[in-house]
């Protein structure tokens, strides 16, 4: 069949919109029409070279949709059924999924190279086969993807909020919740406050955290911070450190988030300074591949017990954890709504790129009409 995706052809190029052709689904392999995607700071990463992948490249990885075919040896899903692509497919035997840990899952990191897993590609353009983000390219009206990545869904939730729990309402939920494992009285710092970060700010809350410190350089996500359950809101990390140090009176933040669209090595130390004693740090957002430095003060870090740890997908298991974020989404205990602060055509994917680069929006959101 013929559909629409944004294709990446070269670096430091914008998303090319343009007709596709799509091979019908294989064994294992589901084809989706796609209602909405996220537009996540992660495929940014493609374009910037932060991530590593094989052009031209759908991108893409967060989203909803209807299924519309299933191939041979599919189970549990069937035509018409809604389902949410959780960005780390889980197959539910290796043994990280075996293990309560399916964020980490063996096929997920085989399908994570843009490929099916026979290696080859449905997705076509110009001649030539495309890769897909994660191997789900959301960036396109149907989109053909493995099994291990679909979660069954309930018809009724609307499917252009569902799409956020595909990968940013999740890892930032999960940073706080499983990741950082706040809990009842935590102060907790949440650094950057885009999709992830203000997600994870909701996460904190839920938990029940006493203060949350949101900081961000852009004003309107300090503005916004406190409809997620921000307690005080600071400009900059150095700005955020006499803040917390006059309101926990010298403690500092039991927990503090990482959730920059970009990391910096540079930043670690400063970071740990607002760590209290056997406080953890749950670096979420992804640092350039070829950053290798990193300041820090181990003396820091062995003195008062510190902790350092690494969160993909928020540590959380896309099948209980997806179709929780959505209960507490319809209970009214999970905003959603305020997530999405400007919605696109696919035709203006690259004006929503750059409303993100000017610090415009929390979550900017493709929806598909057609």
């Amino acid at each position: 069949m013929q559909t629409e995706a944004a294709v990446l052809w070269e670096r430091h190029e914008g998303w090319n919109v343009e007709p596709i052709e799509l091979d019908p689904p294989r064994e294992g392999e589901v084809l989706v029409k796609l209602a909405a995607s996220g537009m996540c700071h992660s495929d940014e990463h493609l374009i910037t070279g932060d991530l590593p992948g094989s052009l031209p490249v759908i991108g893409g990885h967060e989203g909803a949709g209807v299924v519309e075919e299933v191939g041979p040896g599919v189970r549990g899903l069937a035509p018409g059924d809604h389902v949410v692509f959780g960005f780390v497919p889980a197959c539910g035997q290796c043994p990280p999924c075996a293990t309560g840990h399916s964020n980490l899952c063996d096929v997920g990191a085989t399908l994570m190279s843009g490929r099916q897993m026979d290696g080859t590609s449905r997705h076509h353009a110009r001649g030539q086969d495309l890769n897909t983000m994660v191997c789900l390219g959301t960036f396109s009206k149907h989109t053909v993807v493995n099994q291990a990545s679909c979660v069954k869904i309930l018809d009724d939730i609307p499917l252009d909020k569902a799409c956020l729990v595909g990968c940013g309402v999740t890892t930032g939920w999960g940073s706080s919740v499983y990741a950082a494992e706040v809990r009842p009285g935590d102060n907790v710092a949440v650094i950057g406050v885009g999709g992830i970060g203000a997600s994870a700010v909701q996460g904190a809350r839920l938990a029940g955290a006493e203060r949350i410190f949101a900081i961000d350089t852009v004003e309107l996500k300090r503005t916004l911070a406190p409809s997620f359950g921000a307690t005080h809101t600071a400009a900059s990390i150095e700005e955020a450190f006499g803040l917390i140090q006059q309101e926990t009176w010298g403690r500092m933040c039991d927990k503090v988030i990482c959730a920059m669209g970009v990391g910096s090595g540079a930043l670690m130390a400063s970071i740990l300074a607002l760590t209290a004693k056997r406080g953890r740090v749950v670096v979420t957002n992804i640092h350039p591949m070829s950053e290798t430095d990193v300041t820090l003060s181990l003396v820091d870090l062995t003195l008062m017990e510190k902790q350092i740890v690494g969160s993909l997908f928020g540590s959380a298991n896309m099948r209980a954890d997806i179709p929780k974020l959505l209960k507490l989404y319809r209970d009214g205990q999970l905003d959603l709504d305020s997530m999405i602060t400007t919605t696109y055509k696919l035709g203006d994917i690259n004006l929503g790129y750059q409303d993100m680069r000017d610090g415009k929006n929390i979550r900017g959101v493709l929806v598909y009409d057609d």
